[in-house]
């Protein structure tokens, strides 16, 4: 199963400062690119725990006592470590969106290079599929999920055609659904306008804002002191939230002040943002919009 090279691979588990003798999660297991180095640092005492929904995945599991695999989406972080027994961890590690091996299977629907039936489950034993949302959604709903998800400021426009060509025939794959929203796909900017058509169904599909929330709330419950969280986003709703997470240990609003009028904060950020590099990028494109940010648990 080929899976491409993981993004940022040395700055994103130097941000976990590896213990050899720690335990670490990695939320987003995939072609194991990321974990096979928390492994290569950890000594024969150290763990490493890893989740990945998607069955596609269990073909890289590493085969080391040291290593877990939990088949589970890692909105059930606290759940599954508790479930063996780990109550603190020394770092967590997350590499979000889609897997370079997600968009090179056709057959997924991720990809905007391929015909395919609407799919885009990550977990592909998941009730709610692309089809289901494309032609059972309301305008209203169809229009919020454009104009929140895909940042798509025409969202409305999208949801009334969308709803008026599915009233003659069902929407059944992603070239039909392109034809249908043909007109709002100039020849210059279609293929950045369809991406991020596809990124709202993918992240209504996969309740990717929901998960990422209650993963990073987990992530105060588990990180021990002096723990590390380090993520990569690829798109601004997820930066956004990971970085008023870090600073604010909250997704809206501001912390409580102690006494000296300081505010209580659960995280403190490690260094700046870090982006690719060019050089990177030219290898590997899909690195070009990664955001990684690192914090340490108070």
């Amino acid at each position: 199963m080929e899976y491409h090279n993981p993004v940022l691979l040395k700055e994103t588990v130097d941000g976990l400062d590896i213990k050899p003798d720690g335990v670490y999660v990695d939320v987003t297991f995939g072609g194991g690119g990321h974990s096979r180095e928390i492994m290569r640092r950890l000594g024969p005492k150290g763990k490493l725990f890893a989740f990945d929904q998607d069955e596609d995945a269990q073909a890289n599991i590493i085969k080391d006592d040291r290593f877990t695999l939990i088949p589970e989406n890692f909105r059930f972080l606290k759940r599954y470590l508790r479930f063996y027994g780990i109550k603190e961890v020394d770092g967590v590690l997350g590499d979000f969106g889609v897997s370079s091996h997600q968009f090179d299977v056709a057959e997924r629907g991720f990809s905007t290079r391929f015909d395919a039936g609407l799919d885009m489950r990550m977990n592909q034993k998941g009730a709610i599929s692309a089809y289901n949302v494309v032609n059972e959604y309301d305008e209203q709903q169809l229009r919020k999920m454009f104009f929140e998800y895909g940042e798509l400021k025409n969202g409305g426009a999208l949801a009334n055609t969308i709803v008026n060509a599915r009233k003659e025939n069902p929407i059944k794959s992603t070239d039909e659904l392109k034809k249908v929203l043909g007109r709002f796909l100039p020849a210059h900017k279609s293929n950045k306008i369809l991406a991020q058509i596809y990124q709202a169904i993918r992240i209504e599909v996969n309740e990717e804002i929901d998960v990422l929330k209650e993963f990073l709330e987990q992530t105060l419950e588990v990180l021990k002191p002096g723990g590390r969280l380090s993520v990569i986003s690829y798109h601004s709703l997820e930066d956004r939230l990971v970085k008023r997470f870090i600073r604010n240990g909250m997704f809206e609003g501001e912390p409580e002040r102690d006494m000296f009028g300081n505010f209580e904060v659960p995280f403190k950020a490690i260094g700046k943002l870090i982006v690719p590099t060019e050089e990177e990028i030219e290898i590997n494109n899909r690195a070009r919009s990664a955001k990684l940010r690192i914090a340490e648990k108070v």
